[in-house]
């Protein structure tokens, strides 16, 4: 597992990788959103954990954090749309309105 602080603008958001058999789980995360590799399931989010009005984006074909700043957002929970956080919309762009 590594952990690393990612830059964003004058904030430090959070960037977890694990290594796991065959796949690699990526997140960067700030103190009330994330973003996620592919596996991360945002109809889940959505449809039955939509209560907890998560905030969060999904890149898919990301092997690295690096990666997953850089990657456009496939998809995004209701509460990130809310946000302006739209499909397309770079990692790093999504975690610059991750933020209280």
């Amino acid at each position: 597992m590594r952990m690393i602080p990612v830059p964003v603008e004058d904030r430090v958001a959070l960037g977890v990788e694990v290594k796991l058999p065959k796949t690699t789980l990526l997140a960067v995360s700030t103190d009330i959103g994330y973003i996620m590799c592919g596996a991360l399931d945002v109809g889940l989010l959505n449809d039955k954990l939509g209560d907890r009005k998560i905030i969060a984006g999904r890149a898919v074909g990301v092997r690295t954090l690096e990666e997953l700043i850089a990657a456009p957002l496939e998809s995004v929970t209701h509460e990130a749309a809310a946000r302006g956080i739209v499909p397309g919309m770079t990692g790093l762009e999504a975690l610059k309105r991750m933020w209280d």
